[in-house]
């Protein structure tokens, strides 16, 4: 087969895909999109029979007539591809699960290749084949999406490094070019947030102009996915829009950020002040890694010290060391006013770059076209519906009712310190498969939501495949769903008692640390020199 480039499914999509369709195009597409790995399935640990259960109703009971007498009618050719195409992106899925991408990749391939068949067939009814076209191209991409996909190890939680930590340690030469054309900038800049031009701002807009310009565009994108949500709750807190750049500043938007100094967060906060404003911790979650949650606390946290300090510049220092610290210089100095507090060295030394760094992302940020910034395409806005569990509930069984891939929940719930949601949690569920999901969470006993599986068979799949798959014995998939037989039908969901293993709690390792003479990260937008670093005082 010739090589396959997924560049043209996500760029084009499917609508492209249809209205090819629509000009007679009948060749097999060239479809691929990459793939990455994901972990293996672990070994099963030994399963006591489970009790027996009520009959599954995901099983096919009696065939209602209708349905019948269509079953005995003759299938068109297009009925016949259609249906083979789906065996195959099933199988498909199983193959992802299963860690074997490159048999995935090839069932993946051949569904849409038969798709595309069935097109040129004629299928009898063009709006159904359209739809479900439309919705295999778009499973697939969510696939390649989600990268590590099903085999993302939920229970090891992973952790980004806060870019603030060494931001706030540099120091940067000022373009005396700059100082003119910022000025007039700024005064032709509509802000709530009253804008400096200054050296330390300039210093910072050189730098993010030149060696900062991929951590300063990297966060950019990154804000797409959180913008309404912060812009929203900003405004009904009563704080300028301009400070969602201290979240920039402090994260680059990356929800799990921690600290040196074990702070967390988008927002950056320190467990004791995140309890200040009801951001809790369990075993299973930490509500400062939630968006939503971290951000209203930010916005209500940045008010208080507003009201306290009467000075935004002085809010967002006192953010940044702690309002003792600020009251304290102001006492000292008799002035309130943080570039006087500044000039005088009366403050951490973090702290007198802090404020410089975020005004500086928001002059370029508002005049994006002179920077060069324009270009930059956000990250679409994430959308999710929500649930709240009764009970303690797997993610990847989640995963299973939703036909999402793992790590898309991951990334929608990344409060989430384990594979599972704990009962009452608010759980974000991809948009438009919360009402389907609550219905099918309460055809599953509460007590075994935490461990057991949905498995949709595949064609040719028995209870003695499937058990193999998942380390357990087809008996006990047998008496977990009511069974009589050991053939399920092609298309039945069958519930899959498996045990879960509770996992040690996830250490944030950057919390605990020391700081290094050089950090070499992965990721590039933030390689950064990390030397000469101080301690933030415990007051975000």
């Amino acid at each position: 087969m010739a090589n396959r480039t997924g560049l043209f499914i996500l760029v084009f999509g499917a609508s492209a895909i249809l209205s090819l369709l629509g000009c007679g195009y009948n060749e097999h597409t060239k479809f691929q999109t990459a793939f990455l790995p994901s972990t293996p399935h672990p070994a099963a640990p030994e399963v006591a029979e489970p009790p027996s259960l009520e009959p599954n109703p995901y099983l096919h009971s009696e065939v209602p007539k209708v349905i019948a007498q269509r079953t005995i009618s003759v299938p068109s050719e297009a009925d016949y591809l259609m249906q083979r195409a789906d065996q195959a992106f099933q199988r498909g899925r199983r193959f992802y699960q299963a860690n074997d991408l490159q048999e995935a990749r090839r069932e993946f391939d051949s569904a849409i290749d038969l798709m595309l068949e069935a097109s040129a067939s004629n299928p009898p009814d063009r709006q159904a084949f359209e739809a479900r076209l439309d919705e295999m191209v778009d499973a697939i991409h969510r696939y390649d999406l989600a990268g590590l996909g099903a085999g993302v190890d939920v229970d090891a939680a992973r952790f980004d490094k806060a870019p603030i930590d060494d931001l706030l340690q540099m120091t940067f030469p000022v373009d005396p070019k700059l100082k003119d054309k910022v000025k007039d900038q700024v005064q032709a800049t509509a802000s709530q947030l009253p804008l400096s031009v200054n050296d330390a701002v300039l210093s910072y807009i050189n730098f993010f102009s030149g060696r900062g310009r991929r951590t300063l565009m990297a966060g950019l994108e990154r804000a797409g996915r959180y913008r309404p949500l912060i812009s929203r709750i900003l405004q009904e807190e009563g704080v300028p829009q301009e400070l969602i750049y201290l979240a920039q500043a402090e994260s680059g938007f990356l929800p799990r950020a921690v600290s040196y100094a074990a702070a967390g967060g988008m927002w950056q906060f320190l467990t004791w002040r995140g309890h200040e404003y009801g951001l809790l911790q369990s075993q299973y979650s930490d509500d400062r890694y939630d968006p939503e949650k971290a951000t209203r606390a930010s916005a209500r946290h940045l008010h208080d010290l507003y009201n306290m300090f009467g000075d935004w510049y002085l809010a967002m220092a006192a953010y940044n060391c702690g309002p003792l610290n600020v009251q304290r210089a102001v006492e000292r100095t008799g002035y309130a006013d943080f570039w006087e507090l500044r000039a005088r060295h009366v403050l951490p030394a973090q702290t007198n770059n802090y404020v410089p760094v975020i005004l500086a992302m928001t002059i370029m940020a508002k005049n994006a076209a002179e920077y060069g910034l324009d270009g930059v395409v956000p990250d679409a806005p994430l959308e999710y519906d929500t649930i709240e569990v009764a009970s303690l509930t797997n993610l990847a069984l989640v995963a299973d009712l939703t036909d999402a891939p793992l790590q898309e929940l991951v990334d929608l719930n990344p409060a989430l310190l384990r594979g599972v949601a704990p009962a009452g949690y608010a759980l974000h569920v991809p948009k438009g498969t919360g009402s389907m999901l609550s219905a099918s969470l309460q055809m599953i006993p509460a007590d075994r939501r935490a461990s057991w599986r949905m498995h949709k068979v595949a064609s040719g799949e028995t209870l003695a495949s499937i058990g193999k798959h998942y380390g357990m014995t087809a008996s006990s998939i047998a008496a977990a769903n009511g069974m009589k037989t050991d053939s399920p039908a092609t298309g039945d969901h069958l519930l899959i008692p498996v045990a879960y293993r509770t996992p040690a709690p996830a250490v944030a390792r950057h919390a605990t640390a020391k700081p290094r003479a050089r950090t070499q990260r992965k990721r590039p937008a933030y390689t950064r020199s990390a030397s000469n670093r101080q301690p933030r005082a415990a007051g975000e």
